[in-house]
């Protein structure tokens, strides 16, 4: 395996890192679904529904590195994109905010199921360290943009793929979706704990959806576009760990 792309994989790393650290938002209590702000019933739920993706990801992830250690590079690198992407919030509905995912990307590159791992780690880190988001609802939090985004996107990847082979095409739409499912998770978990006095659930659901779909949209396209960037900048300096990942990955969740 050509190790050309490796230096400069650790390299973007760190500067996306570092770029975090210099731009960290001001504000912390609105990210994600905020602590304390489901019902203990609801944030069991999520858990439970959670859990099951984490340890067949941490099985996944096993695999794919024991027998390729190189790879950890570009594990670090789909975790600081999330991580980065996921702190530059938006004010949206109470107790949520909006922002980009950066989920699309790792489950490209990496599956679903290791991502649904990866994401919930970052997420675990800004609820610990930065007071973005929270522990009780960190179930809930990880399975919309862990667990259902990662799902979402390397779907709609695989599927533009296999109907036209427009590759960066199929990156854009895996990134965007996987953004926006995110967000239709997310409104269904708060609908489903705070239904509308008058139309119960469904009513709930259309409020929490159409709040978030005003900043939500436009960011998911914007995201689209960034990770259609970062994939050609991999491509064009570490094409022979992406290949080893195209086909480490191929087959999904079976393998």
């Amino acid at each position: 395996m050509k190790r050309r792309g490796i230096p400069k994989l650790a390299l973007l790393a760190g500067g996306l890192v570092l770029y975090f650290l210099v731009n960290e938002p001001g504000t912390a209590h609105a990210m994600h679904i905020m602590e304390g702000f489901l019902p203990l019933g609801w944030a069991v739920f999520w858990w439970a529904a959670f859990l099951p993706f984490f340890a067949l990801g941490v099985w996944k992830l096993k695999l794919m590195t024991r027998d390729n250690p190189d790879l950890k590079l570009l594990l670090g690198l789909s975790g600081a994109f999330t991580f980065v992407l996921s702190a530059l919030k938006l004010p949206s509905v109470t107790g949520s905010s909006s922002h980009p995912t950066g989920t699309g990307l790792g489950a490209v590159m990496l599956g679903p199921l290791p991502m649904s791992v990866i994401g919930s780690v970052v997420l675990a880190f800004q609820a610990l360290l930065l007071a973005h988001g929270g522990l009780t609802t960190l179930g809930a939090n990880a399975f919309s943009m862990a667990v259902a985004g990662s799902f979402a996107g390397y779907a709609v990847y695989k599927l533009v793929m296999k109907s036209s082979e427009r590759e960066r095409l199929a990156v854009f739409l895996a990134a965007a979706i996987a953004d926006l499912t995110t967000y239709v998770v997310t409104s269904v978990q708060l609908a489903a704990a705070f239904p509308a006095a008058d139309g119960g659930f469904a009513a709930s659901f259309l409020k929490f959806g159409s709040i978030f779909a005003v900043t939500q949209i436009p960011l998911a396209i914007s995201e689209g576009l960034l990770t259609v960037l970062l994939w050609n900048w991999l491509k064009s300096y570490s094409p022979g760990e992406l290949s080893l990942l195209k086909r480490q990955t191929k087959g999904g969740i079976s393998r």
